[in-house]
């Protein structure tokens, strides 16, 4: 039964982050907005490999504004990662592991604010 309820709850939390994904792209929030918003369900290596991609989406902020191509491709990505979670589907595996490969631990933190962001960036890149 637990299992049952960690599915139906990963489903609801997927679907979740699918809209906040397209509220980002449609430029209706921030990103941080988004990651305040992000539920905190840290069993799921799909919400954390969207995690990983939205913050790698605010990171990249200046090579956004500087090359369209990146943009553009970045912003398809995440567009990508959106419409399949919409539906409560997992990501795909490959999506998953290059997400792992770098970046095994979860960057969800209970409290999202400018400062834990900060911080989990750092950490990320190796500041």
């Amino acid at each position: 039964m637990q299992n049952t309820n960690n599915n139906a709850q990963y489903i609801k939390d997927r679907k979740k982050v699918s809209g906040l994904i397209l509220d980002v792209l449609a430029q209706k929030i921030t990103v941080l907005q988004a990651l305040k918003e992000y539920p905190k369900n840290l069993g799921d290596t799909t919400l954390n490999a969207a995690f990983h991609a939205l913050v790698h989406f605010e990171a990249d902020e200046d090579l956004r504004k500087k090359d369209e191509m990146y943009r553009t491709e970045q912003d398809s990505y995440l567009e990508d990662i959106a419409n399949i979670l919409s539906d409560g589907s997992p990501l795909p595996f490959n999506i998953i592991e290059e997400y792992n490969k770098y970046h095994k631990d979860s960057l969800i933190y209970p409290n999202i604010d400018k400062k834990t962001v900060i911080e989990r960036l750092k950490k990320m890149i190796n500041l």
